[in-house]
């Protein structure tokens, strides 16, 4: 592993439909030992346009954490400028290209919120998969899930589904990575699955895997210490030795 370098910034990457409220909880716990920044990633329909825009308004050095789709734009945004992100920690995610079952669905939710079902999509579709069994009657939780993807309206919501549906495979850049790594979810994810998880930490040389315990896909919220435990670790250490 190269020398590792003390990360002073740290660049938060949110998932679809989702706002800076997803790493509310994490940016109290680090905030005291770094800057912060979060990116933007609702004005463009292609990961690959979204990196460059988060990239052109970022540190020149800097950490890196992206929570699902959040993390393929810090896939995307290594491919394209490795020398500026000193440590990077991919969360709840997923480095393939969607499946062609998974694009005819995209396309079918996009027609739909085209017609006014935002709400209707967000409130039986995407939100009975983001979470832990444990947290399914979490009322609270799940208006905030709610209030954050109704907050960011239906264009973003096609943008975003344009983005995920065209997006490259990352298999290939996951085996350049040499930084520290954290590659973190839920036991409980449904949607990029612990197995997955142990693949992508396989294939990147500098990581460690964290799985978290009664948690589903939106980790920085249903288990807020705990992740908060992992990033701090991976941003802190010098060896990366993530417990």
């Amino acid at each position: 592993m190269p020398e590792c370098i003390r990360s002073t910034n740290l660049l938060l990457l949110p998932g679809m439909m989702c706002d800076a409220g997803l790493w509310a909880s994490q940016v109290q716990a680090i905030s005291p030992i770094c800057s912060v920044f979060h990116g933007d990633i609702t004005g463009d329909n292609s990961i690959q346009s979204i990196a460059s825009n988060v990239l052109d308004g970022a540190p020149q050095q800097f950490a890196l954490a992206g929570l699902s789709m959040g993390g393929i734009v810090a896939m995307e945004m290594w491919r394209q400028a490795p020398h500026r992100i000193e440590r990077i920690a991919l969360l709840d995610t997923n480095f393939h290209a969607d499946t062609d079952e998974k694009r005819t669905m995209r396309n079918r939710q996009m027609d739909e919120v085209r017609q006014g079902a935002l709400g209707a999509i967000l409130r039986d579709e995407l939100k009975p998969n983001y979470l832990a069994r444990c947290h399914r009657e979490n009322t609270a939780l799940l208006d905030d899930v709610l209030y954050m993807g109704m907050g960011l309206g239906d264009d973003v919501f096609v943008r975003q589904s344009e983005a995920l549906r065209d997006r490259p495979d990352s298999a290939d850049t996951l085996t350049t990575i040499n930084c520290p790594t954290l590659v973190l979810c839920g036991e409980e994810d449904d949607l990029c699955s612990p197995a997955l998880h142990r693949e992508m930490a396989a294939m990147i040389t500098s990581s460690r895997l964290r799985i978290i315990p009664e948690c589903g896909h939106l980790s920085t919220m249903e288990q807020p210490s705990a992740v908060n435990a992992a990033l701090l670790n991976w941003f802190k250490d010098n060896e990366s030795e993530i417990q």
